[in-house]
């Protein structure tokens, strides 16, 4: 049976990370045992670290690494690398929840030994009856008609214990481990049924500013590994917005405004990357992303 891993790099949690590590605690699991829990603490100024060090004393699987300083997403996924043991590693974003069974789904697609990483479907809680709701519900409901046909992985991952250390400047994480698994001549699994929950942005700053990030960490991923996701193609974007899409005059309106933030962020992203030389590999925290009631 595979041996698990899983890693939970967190940022001041102290809003999920209870909730985080009871729901990891109590999944089942048929497809594999797991055997560690690792958060790393990064740089926390909240109750993070006393949560999880209390969830620990009652699960001895649960451990704490800390980094007195923030140094970045990538900066703590490399001390997670460096410290599991598991035939499989699991990286989990410190703000979601899985469904139940969704890491024993994750899991399972590595009887197949060409499979190198597979990844959740992230299903956002925002309400879908406001316009940064709607367009929340609508850039990851592209990314899973995306992915479906060509796999692009994010929120909760799954990966062979092959990775060493992925860059540490990278702003985008689970791109960054695509990337280096492709290379390798591993496949990649989207794992639709596996459902994880997470928090979109809930103001037009909050999304804007997040998508700038990710644009800016495309463009150096693109340039430093040389690899691009699969929904950084607009035409592919607009081929399943043409498709897929219900269209009425509030989604036509509601889309047409999420199209002209996603343009706006990405050249402002661009701008950052090839103008101003700058990898928001640390970021600022869209605080609203953390309230995920």
């Amino acid at each position: 049976m595979l041996t698990l891993s899983l890693g939970i790099m967190a940022y001041n949690e102290e809003e999920n990370i209870g909730r985080l590590l009871r729901s990891v605690i109590n999944q089942n699991f048929t497809r594999g045992e797991l055997r560690e829990i690792i958060v790393v603490a990064s740089g926390c100024t909240d109750r993070t670290e006393e949560i999880a060090l209390a969830v620990s004393e009652m699960d001895l699987r649960v451990k704490i690494l800390t980094q007195a300083q923030r140094e970045g997403k990538a900066s703590a996924i490399n001390l997670f690398l460096a410290n599991a043991t598991g035939d499989i590693l699991i990286l989990e974003s410190g703000d979601t929840i899985p469904d139940e069974g969704a890491l024993d789904l994750l899991v399972a697609p590595f009887a197949d030994p060409s499979i190198g990483m597979t990844g959740a479907r992230p299903v956002p809680v925002n309400r879908k009856n406001t316009f940064v709701g709607f367009a929340v519900h609508l850039m990851w409901h592209l990314h899973h008609k995306i992915a479906l046909k060509s796999p692009k992985l994010g929120e909760l991952v799954s990966f062979r214990n092959y990775v060493r250390e992925i860059p540490s400047d990278t702003a985008v994480d689970e791109a960054a481990i695509e990337a280096i698994i492709r290379k390798a001549s591993y496949k990649l699994c989207y794992v639709p049924d596996a459902i994880v929950r997470n928090k979109g942005p809930e103001s037009v700053s909050d999304f804007v500013t997040q998508r700038r990030r990710i644009a800016a960490g495309h463009a150096s991923l693109s340039r430093k590994q040389n690899y691009e996701v699969s929904t950084s193609s607009p035409l592919t974007i607009i081929g399943v917005l043409a498709k897929e899409h219900v269209w009425n005059f509030t989604s036509t309106v509601w889309t047409l405004g999420t199209i002209t933030l996603e343009i706006i962020s990405r050249i402002l992203g661009y701008y950052d990357f090839f103008v101003k030389k700058r990898n928001p590999y640390i970021w600022k925290i869209a605080s609203s992303t953390k309230q995920l009631e």
